[in-house]
């Protein structure tokens, strides 16, 4: 089963974007598939905020996991990480309109009323399937442009 399918089957199992979208990616990477929800269980939904999306926040820890050079301590060493972090928001914004939860759903799930709408509106089983597979194609897109330029690069 692909890593997309994996992480849309997680989370229509009931994991949190985030947790989805991290458990999908977590093994080949180290760590475990416990591990990876624990670290995303808090940033679903924004965050539960309304904030970045979950999704894209797993994916940023994907990012993070897989292409973060070893002196990441640093400014310098971050700097790869930030541009395509930046990139990904790029064309995550472009899909799907925003990057934030509750312009994504269109409704806050922070009050009892959005998370109302938001189940009445089956925006769980709906948009945010869209936007986990959304997520998960660009990140192996991105992989995919990444380890290109990794095998050209000379020795």
């Amino acid at each position: 089963m692909s890593n997309i399918k994996k992480a849309i089957e997680l989370f229509r199992d009931g994991y949190a974007c985030s947790q989805a979208i991290l458990a999908a990616y977590c093994q080949p990477l180290g760590l475990s598939r416990e591990r990876a929800i624990k670290i995303a269980a808090g940033f679903g939904g924004g965050m539960h905020l309304g904030g970045e999306c979950g999704a894209l926040t797993g994916v940023i820890m994907v990012l993070g996991l897989r292409l973060a050079p070893d002196n990441c301590d640093t400014a310098s060493g971050r700097a790869g990480i930030y541009a395509l972090v930046a990139e990904f928001a790029k064309r995550f914004e472009a899909r799907n309109g925003s990057i934030l939860c509750h312009e994504l759903l269109g409704c806050d799930i922070r009050t009892p009323e959005g998370m109302r709408q938001a189940k009445e509106r089956n925006l769980f089983k709906t948009t945010c399937v869209k936007i986990v597979e959304d997520s998960a194609m660009i990140l192996e897109e991105m992989q995919m442009e990444n380890q290109s330029a990794v095998d050209r690069a000379p020795c």
